[in-house]
């Protein structure tokens, strides 16, 4: 007799942080049906498709004040529980996986009207409004921090660190034209680039060139002088493929502090300066950063606080220490866990069983 596949629905949306460790997760559950559940026109209509069955609600998340608008998307929000519930009633889902966000909320509800479980990631350090409302909905909470189970006494939290892709744990060659015997620092802004964070960089880039070190500095789609900076050993680019690989082969990181580049920085060794973007949502990005600076694996600075003196010497200051940069890249792959999404999966898999 021929065995029926378990049928997953993986809830994820929006930023890479969202995507990128759902992604890790079904990677290691090939042998899963797999349907995904999204948001029009947002970044999983480019990377799902080509791997998963897409499908889509219309909801935003509760980011404007009261109001009219306010109403407008909690209707949409109590509309989508019903058309995920159908969703789950027609590909006869046994089971729910959410990474967060917004896109979080009517699939948790919807599972729960449906008598299905649920396993809910949670990659930041504070958690956010849907994992502190409905994690006490779900069968269990994997949080990425340790640190986070404290701010959910509510619910059921298990540690698994935060899944990245497969080519993060394996190495990964580089096609950039750059000598393997220099220092290379590479600039992260996030999935949506950083304007302010690559006009302080751009300030400091002469003097960090001067030292015979290379910068690769992506600076996202939105930053009209980035181009502005020519020189032989500085490589600006909007973004990169193999991410995985740049990190492998960087010297120092500066970067933003979501949830996901923390992971990929801590698997790949990568010691870093981190810069948290200012408007993240309950600041989030200023208290996971603030773990890696308390551990020793990462410098931190406020982007209000910074100035391009300060990132320039400490670059500087950096680049002339191995041993600093030594004993924070030991400190960065302690914070992750390399296993994790297999974890992920087998916390899936048993929740399945039971």
């Amino acid at each position: 007799m021929t065995k029926i596949p378990t049928r997953l629905l993986i809830a994820a949306s929006g930023t890479g942080g969202h995507l990128f460790p759902a992604l890790a997760v079904a990677e290691q559950l090939n042998d899963y049906e797999i349907e995904w559940l999204g948001v029009p026109d947002r970044l999983e209509q480019t990377l799902v498709p080509k791997s998963y069955p897409l499908h889509t609600i219309p909801i935003e998340g509760f980011q404007t004040r009261l109001g009219l608008k306010t109403l407008q998307i909690l209707v949409r929000q109590i509309a989508a529980v019903f058309q995920v519930q159908q969703l789950l009633r027609q590909k006869k889902i046994d089971v729910v996986f959410s990474t967060g966000g917004y896109i979080a909320g009517p699939a948790i509800l919807a599972a729960r009207l449906q008598g299905i479980s649920v396993i809910l990631h949670e990659s930041n350090s504070i958690p956010g409004k849907v994992t502190t409302l409905l994690g006490p909905f779900c069968d269990v909470v994997a949080i990425g921090f340790q640190e986070t189970a404290k701010y959910l006494k509510r619910s059921k939290t298990q540690w698994v660190s935060t899944p990245v892709r497969f080519s993060f744990l394996t190495p990964q060659p580089i096609d950039l034209d750059i000598p393997t015997d220099v220092p290379l620092i590479v600039v992260v802004g996030g999935s949506q680039g950083a304007v302010a964070l690559n006009q302080i960089v751009r300030q400091c880039a002469i003097a960090w060139l001067a030292t015979g070190a290379y910068i690769v500095h992506l600076t996202g789609e939105k930053d009209p002088e980035a181009n502005s900076l020519k020189h032989p050993h500085y490589i600006s680019l909007p973004f990169y493929d193999n991410m995985a690989g740049l990190l492998q082969r960087a010297t120092l990181a500066v970067s933003r502090s979501g949830s996901g580049t923390l992971t990929e920085l801590a698997v790949t060794k990568t010691p870093s300066i981190l810069i948290p973007y200012p408007f993240a949502a309950e600041d989030h990005q200023f208290y996971n950063a603030k773990v890696f600076a308390d551990a020793g694996a990462a410098y931190l600075c406020r982007q209000n606080e910074i100035s391009a003196q300060w990132l320039e010497s400490t670059v500087l200051d950096l680049l002339k220490s191995p041993q600093k940069l030594e004993e924070m890249a030991i400190q960065a792959v302690s914070l992750a866990d390399v296993d994790s999404a297999s974890r992920l999966a087998d916390l899936i898999r048993n929740l399945v069983k039971k």
